[in-house]
C-alpha cells in the first residue's frame, strides 16, 4: 500500500511516500529554520504562507523520486493535530483537495503518534507492545503504546515542553534558533556540575514534569549576573541545564518501564536528538537490561515518513476523514476520531 503523507505542523513542509508503514520510497523535507532565526522563534503567519508556496512542488518531488504516479497512490495521510493551527489547515487542505482528486482514502494522523511511529522505519524489528518517550518543542509526555493505534499518555509535562525549554534558555545563552544542537555544543564545552538547577516534582504524579522552573532558574542565572557585570560560565551552564533536562526525563522514563513491565523503551521527537538524553538512557536500559529504539537523527525532527508509518496502522484499524477534517492546534493522542469534523 503505498501512502503519500503530508505533515505541516510547524516549521517544516515535508511530504513523503511510505509503502506498508515501513518501507519509505521517498522523503522530502523542507525547513523555514533559517528565515525565523531571525526572529528567534518561529513566526505562524510567515509558516503558513511558506506551506502554501512549497507544498504542492514537493508533493510532486515525492512522487517523482518514489518512481510513482499519482494512480499508483493508494491513501493519503495528513498531520491533523497537534501544531500551529494555520500551518496544520495548509496541509490538511492540500491532503484533502489531493485525496479527493486521486479518488483515495483520506487518513488524519496524530503528529506524537507519528514522531513514535519513525521507529518502525528505522527499526523493522520493533513492535508494540512497549513505553514511549515522546520528547519535542510541543510536546513531552511518556506514552503506554499498548498497539499501533492503542495508546495512553502516563506522564507528561505540566508547563513548557522539553524542547521549547531549550530554545529559551538557548535565547538566554546568545545562542541561535533553533537551539538545540547549539546548545548540545555549546555544553560539550562545560562542566554540567557547573550550577545547581531545579528538578520538580509533582505530588501524586510521578511521572508528571514542569520545565518552567528550570527555565526560570537559568534566564535568572543570566539575568543576575548581567545586572551585577558579572561573566556567567556559559558552557557550564548549558552543561548544567542539558543534564538537569535528561534527569528530568530518563529516571521517569525507566520507573514507568518498571512499573509497567515494558523491557523495550522508545524515545521519540525532536530532543531524541540530543546526545546526552541518548547517551543517558542507553546507560540506563544498559544498566537494567532493557532494549531501547531511538530513531536516526533524520527521523527525529518533522518528516512526512512517520506520518505515512503511522498512516498504515491507522488505515488498518479502520480510520479515514472526510472533506469534513479540520485541523487542531490541540489534542490528545488517545482521542478518537469520531468527531475529527
Amino acid at each position: 500500500m503505498n501512502i503519500l503523507a503530508i505533515e505541516s505542523s510547524c516549521d517544516e513542509t515535508a511530504v513523503s511516500v511510505v509503502r506498508d508503514g515501513r518501507q519509505v520510497l521517498s522523503d522530502e523535507v523542507l525547513s523555514q529554520a533559517d528565515m525565523h532565526a531571525l526572529y528567534g522563534g518561529v513566526v505562524p503567519e510567515i509558516a503558513s504562507r511558506n506551506h502554501i508556496k512549497v507544498i504542492s512542488r514537493l508533493a510532486d518531488s515525492a512522487l517523482e523520486k518514489a518512481g510513482l504516479t499519482k494512480a499508483e497512490i493508494d491513501a493519503v495521510a495528513v498531520t491533523y493535530a497537534p501544531g500551529l493551527i494555520g500551518a496544520l489547515l495548509v496541509g490538511v487542505n492540500f491532503a484533502k483537495a489531493a485525496a479527493m482528486a486521486l479518488g483515495v482514502p483520506l487518513i488524519p494522523v496524530h503528529h506524537v503518534r507519528g514522531h513514535i511511529a519513525a521507529n518502525y522505519v528505522a527499526f523493522p524489528e520493533l513492535e508494540p507492545p512497549f513505553l514511549c518517550l515522546a520528547i519535542s518543542g510541543g510536546n513531552t509526555i511518556i506514552v503506554d503504546v499498548r498497539g499501533y493505534t492503542d495508546m495512553s499518555v502516563i506522564g507528561s509535562t505540566h508547563d513548557d515542553a522539553a524542547g521549547e525549554c531549550f530554545d529559551k534558555a538557548a535565547r538566554v545563552l546568545g545562542l541561535p534558533y533553533p537551539g538545540g544542537r547549539p546548545m548540545q555544543e555549546l555544553a560539550e564545552k562545560g562542566d554540567d556540575r557547573a550550577y545547581k538547577l531545579p528538578n520538580a516534582r509533582i505530588d501524586g504524579r510521578p511521572y508528571d514534569m514542569s520545565f518552567s522552573g528550570l527555565k526560570t532558574a537559568v534566564v535568572n542565572i543570566a539575568h543576575t549576573a548581567g545586572q551585577k557585570g558579572e561573566e556567567i560560565d556559559r558552557a557550564g551552564l548549558a552543561a548544567s541545564f542539558q543534564r538537569a533536562v535528561s534527569e528530568a526525563l530518563v529516571p521517569r522514563t525507566m520507573s514507568a518501564a518498571r512499573e509497567l513491565g515494558y523491557d523495550k523503551i522508545v524515545v521519540a521527537g525532536g530532543v531524541a536528538a540530543n546526545k546526552r538524553v541518548r547517551a543517558d538512557f542507553e546507560e540506563a536500559c544498559r544498566a537494567e537490561g532493557k532494549t531501547l529504539f531511538v530513531p536516526p537523527l533524520r527521523l527525529c525532527g518533522d518528516n512526512g515518513a512517520m506520518i505515512g508509518a503511522q498512516a498504515y496502522y491507522e488505515y488498518l484499524a479502520g480510520t479515514r476523514a472526510g472533506a469534513e477534517l479540520n485541523a487542531y492546534a490541540t489534542r490528545e493522542i488517545d482521542a478518537d476520531f469520531s468527531d475529527l469534523g
